[in-house]
């Protein structure tokens, strides 16, 4: 008979991240492995990942889910709106937001929390769910943390 397998929770997520940030200090490993983990555990989202800031547009950076967008101008979309005003943004029907970039037609609701070192923008992360209002102040506050912890590695 074999161990049951642990499914990464919720809960776990925020100390599971602090963990594997804690002890590695390149920015790409650390959003590969927060973007896993982001898929592993949160419920009904179809894509997570970051989008990285290079000549005023966002470039696709690493990521779990369907193929997406490569390049977002800032001030376009719901990521690049979050890229120019540095703010998290929960979109509770992107097809109401002014703009909106369809990367994944299932999309229907969206949160993105800007990525900073020192005030200055490193990218974003993107999460995509295909339930319209999906995501709530819990949420924000859960991935802002999380954000929040590979920030302190950016700065080290």
């Amino acid at each position: 008979m074999s161990a049951p397998i642990h499914r990464l929770t919720v809960e776990d997520l925020l100390p599971t991240v602090e963990s594997v940030v804690s002890s590695e200090t390149d920015m790409i490993a650390n959003m590969a492995n927060i973007a896993a983990l982001l898929f592993e555990a949160l419920p009904d989202i179809n894509w997570s990942g970051f989008y990285l800031s290079k000549e005023d547009q966002l470039v696709l950076g690493p990521f779990q889910g369907r193929l997406a967008c490569t390049r977002i101008p800032f001030g376009k979309g719901v990521c690049g709106t979050v890229a120019e005003q540095k703010i998290t943004l929960v979109v509770p029907d992107v097809h109401a937001f002014p703009g909106h970039i369809a990367c994944d037609a299932a999309s229907e609701s969206e949160i993105v929390i800007p990525v900073l070192k020192n005030g200055a923008l490193v990218g974003v992360l993107d999460i995509d769910s295909p339930i319209k209002d999906r995501f709530q102040e819990t949420d924000r506050v859960l991935l802002e943390k999380i954000v929040s912890a590979l920030e302190k590695t950016l700065t080290a």
